[in-house]
Order: C-alpha cells, then structure tokens, then sequence
C-alpha cells in the first residue's frame, strides 16, 4: 500500500498591521482636531475667486467691504469720514503693516476701491485685495 504524505504549503510571512492601523487612526483624529480650530471669522462676505490666490500668514489689518458697500473694522460698521482716522491710529508708524481689504464679490466696485484709497491715505504702503482660489 502507497501512502502519499500531504504536502505542506510554506509558511508565508505576515506583516503585523495592528500597529500600522493605530498609526492611520491617530493621524486622522489629528487632522479632524487641527481642522476644526482654523476658521476664519469675520463679517459673512463670499469673496472674489482667482486661482493664483496664496494665503497669507502675517498680522494684518482686516478692512471687510459688505454687498451693500458698508465698510467694517474689527467687526464693527465704521463709515468711511472715520475709517481714515482709526486705519491711522491702527497702522500707527509701522509702514511695513499690511492693509487687507477683503471685499464681497457683489459690491459696486468704486466702493472697493475707495476703501483702499483711504487705507494708501492712512499710511498703509502694503496693500491687498482678498480672494478666494477658484477651483
């Protein structure tokens, strides 16, 4: 009588990913976490799309133009006789301070450029206008 051995597979190597999952997963609570403290607050515009747009990462001063042409700082309605003398008194002596105008998309665009016209007034040498990537 013949007796035939059963063949064994070899044994095949596994990489233990236990480990390599905790990693992924501990990433991914960090950039939920790190997402949710980025948000930009200010008065509820929709900005003009470019898609050469960099973010910028210095202090500035934040001049907010709404749809109706109304300009804000700091988050409070300021009318235009005004706003010269308090961008003054923000930008101060410091000509290196950037001035950023960040204007809703439907607003008449002689109001925008009046609000920048003030800020170049007040001493503000660096200026710029805000817009959102267009994707």
């Amino acid at each position: 009588m013949i007796v035939h051995q059963k063949k064994r597979p070899p044994y095949s190597i596994q990489m233990p990913l236990t480990s390599l999952i905790d990693i992924v997963f501990l990433l991914l609570i960090y950039f939920l976490l790190t997402t949710n403290f980025m948000v930009d607050e200010g008065i509820s515009i929709k900005l003009p799309q470019a898609k050469a747009s960099a973010p910028q990462t210095r202090k500035e001063i934040t001049v907010y133009v709404d749809k109706d042409g109304q300009p804000y700082l700091d988050n409070q309605p300021v009318p235009l006789d005004l706003l010269f003398t308090r961008l003054k008194d923000m930008i101060g002596g410091q000509k290196e301070k950037l001035v950023v105008v960040k204007s809703d998309r439907n607003v008449v665009l002689n109001r925008a450029v009046k609000v920048m016209d003030i800020a170049k007034a007040a001493g503000a040498e660096r200026l710029c206008l805000a817009t959102e990537k267009d994707f």
